[in-house]
């Protein structure tokens, strides 16, 4: 990434490398070198390999910053902010089935897009088309992507996968609940809360009466937790007064089988009821000790008198007790 008017925190120029949602190295304009960002990696690799990464990443650099100009020019922009974007790399599915993407963008829209199996950029406008022209004439630079997606991208991610096997390929059963608030018009908010689940991807539906009511309900997304697991919360609104029943539904590749969380309408009110119920027996016993006392007036009884309404401390609690 390239931008023309770098700022705190924000280099002109900066690379960052991911094996999965781990950031295993990183390179800037500010550093110079490439850095890694995991003990996995720090181990496995020598100063040969960073070495490399860091001449990728300063070519990279100068090319950028070149194309930044570039598009300026292309584009009749002579000042302002903009940024230059690029992502690629490789990815390698379960059943080994080997993919590789391309993608630049500029000022955050789409600009080319390599295609590896007709070794052609694809165009997103017609500014872009005029650098397609100049590098689809480029052959030897659109072999050579070729070239890395298949042949050094998937030996190298294949190596960071078995440094990092721990971290990567580990894991972790999500934990999930449901509740409900008060919403607009008399209905409801139904919520599932899913915490805690490694890897990333995970589904989360609620279903109503065993039908999947996907189109009607609203997530904020995926997001990361402190741990390096994840969090997801799915909701949907509900008019409570249709009996229906209604279930938190959760698909992650930990679980032997998917997650099923009911939603009782009234488990909310138990502990109030409970609370209640406890405050009137209460209230009920007082008022017993109340009356007993009025019936039966202190006396004297062997040298001492029993306790009268207003008296306090450990002789109150003995009327208590008595009574």
């Amino acid at each position: 990434m390239v931008v023309s008017e770098p700022g705190p925190g924000l280099p002109w120029y900066s690379r960052v490398v991911y094996v999965d949602d781990q950031v295993i190295y990183v390179y800037t304009s500010g550093m110079q070198k490439a850095e890694p960002r995991t003990v996995w990696m720090a181990q496995n690799e020598g100063p040969e390999f960073w070495d490399e990464r860091t001449w990728w990443a300063q070519r990279h650099q100068k090319w950028f910053k070149a194309s930044l100009n570039t598009l300026g020019q292309l584009y009749n922009q002579s000042e302002g902010f903009h940024i230059i974007q690029m992502k690629y790399g490789c990815d390698l599915r379960e059943d080994n089935v080997i993919q590789g993407f391309y993608q630049d963008s500029y000022d955050g829209r789409d600009f080319l897009t390599f295609d590896k199996e007709t070794m052609t950029l694809v165009a997103a406008d017609i500014g872009a088309q005029i650098t397609k022209r100049r590098w689809d004439a480029e052959v030897f630079d659109n072999q050579q992507w070729k070239r890395y997606l298949e042949e050094r991208c998937i030996p190298w991610l294949r190596s960071s996968l078995e440094y990092g096997k721990e971290t990567l390929q580990r894991k972790v059963r999500p934990t999930a609940k449901v509740s409900d608030r008060s919403s607009h018009d008399g209905l409801s908010t139904l919520s599932c809360t899913v915490s805690g689940f490694y890897p990333r991807d995970i589904t989360v539906t609620w279903l109503k009466n065993g039908e999947s009511r996907q189109q009607v309900t609203y997530s904020e997304g995926i997001l990361p937790n402190g741990d390096g697991t994840y969090q997801t919360w799915v909701t949907m609104e509900i008019d409570p007064k249709i009996k229906a029943h209604y279930s938190c539904h959760v698909e992650h590749e930990s679980l032997l089988e998917p997650l099923s969380i009911s939603w009782e309408p009234n488990n909310n009110l138990i502990p109030i009821v409970a609370g209640v119920i406890t405050a009137v027996v209460l209230m009920g016993v007082i008022i017993g000790v109340v009356v007993w006392k009025k019936k039966h007036p202190g006396r004297k009884r062997d040298g001492y008198a029993v306790a009268q309404a207003h008296d306090q401390g450990s002789s109150g609690s003995d009327v208590s007790a008595k009574a």
